[in-house]
């Protein structure tokens, strides 16, 4: 079994566009995992979400901007730990298509397989049991924590899964101790260069293999339309989680 794993597309059409060629290019994968933060800090909502909503091999959870979104949407309380993104959810709020609020609430916030013989857990983030019915204005997803094994070991010591995917924490993760492998591909929609990582899991009865790839992309035209859309609070985006690419690209 060959699948793919891609989260934090954050809005990025043409990232996602580039992965999902290459992936298609290989002609090996069976399935694709999307971790959540579909949506949110990038502009293009609806062409993302078509993209992923309109094929029969991707199976998704939501993230919080997903569900933050949704919460303005359905006039309920957005989170209070989101308070200085929330005038920017609102914009995306009002953009979305209403085909796709229904969608995206129908979503779990984790997904569990087996493959071959081998478990698997695919979540945005670290979610307590107890949590996972609780609303997003209720913070239900556990605090960032920095990217190392011993981390990812206390994060996840509840879950006995042979393989734990997620996203959330934007930079790459991949640590195993003999036992568990803990996966993050990285954020596909937010990079400080023109490239959207994602991976790519072999599971056989000898084990999981995992290798993180990343795929090219021309992404002038995505950063020049924060400006054009008059994107809210785009000047902090475009530097924190792009790098400042947009001065190379005025």
């Amino acid at each position: 079994m060959k699948f793919a794993v891609i989260t934090d597309v954050h809005g990025n059409a043409p990232a996602l566009q580039a992965v999902l060629g290459e992936i298609e290019r290989t002609g090996e994968v069976e399935h694709i995992f999307c971790l959540g933060d579909m949506i949110g800090i990038g502009p293009d909502t609806n062409e993302v979400l078509e993209m992923l909503f309109s094929r029969d091999d991707i199976s998704m959870v939501t993230g919080n901007h997903d569900e933050a979104v949704l919460a303005l949407v359905q006039g309920q309380q957005h989170p209070r730990s989101h308070f200085h993104v929330k005038h920017h959810h609102q914009w995306i709020a009002k953009r979305i298509d209403p085909d796709f609020v229904s969608k995206l609430a129908k979503l779990p916030r984790t997904i569990r397989k087996r493959f071959n013989g081998h478990s698997a857990l695919f979540t945005h983030y670290r979610i307590n049991d107890a949590k996972l019915q609780a609303p997003i204005s209720t913070d239900p997803f556990e605090p960032i924590v920095e990217p190392t094994l011993q981390n990812m070991k206390k994060l996840f010591a509840n879950s006995k899964e042979d393989l734990i995917c997620f996203g959330h924490h934007h930079p790459s993760h991949f640590f195993a101790n003999g036992r568990t492998i803990y996966l993050n591909p990285g954020a596909l929609g937010c990079s400080a260069k023109p490239a959207a990582p994602y991976a790519i899991v072999s599971v056989g009865e000898q084990g999981i293999n995992v290798a993180i790839e990343e795929a090219a992309y021309d992404n002038r035209e995505f950063l020049l339309s924060y400006e054009k859309l008059k994107v809210p609070e785009r000047e902090f985006i475009l530097k924190v989680f792009h790098g400042d690419q947009w001065s190379n690209s005025v």
